[in-house]
């Protein structure tokens, strides 16, 4: 598993990371406080708290092609 943080500060950032996210067939989860979401759910992402740091869980060994398209968000 691969771990990073993002940071979505506008509406359009969440439309192009789920966009990019679901691209990939691998399980991407976002942490935010104690509530998780899958990454590939618009509605789940919108729930969370985006004025904060939101914990990426990568359920992959290697991920460097989506890291490199979420550049723009990671922290």
């Amino acid at each position: 598993m691969v771990t990073f943080n993002i940071k979505l500060g506008q509406i359009n950032d969440v439309k192009n990371f789920v966009n990019i996210v679901t691209k990939y067939d691998y399980e991407i989860d976002l942490t935010s406080g104690r509530y998780v979401v899958d990454a590939k759910s618009i509605m789940g992402i919108f729930s969370l708290d985006l004025t904060k740091e939101i914990k990426v869980d990568v359920h992959a060994d290697a991920c460097d092609d989506l890291k490199g398209e979420l550049t723009p968000y990671i922290i």
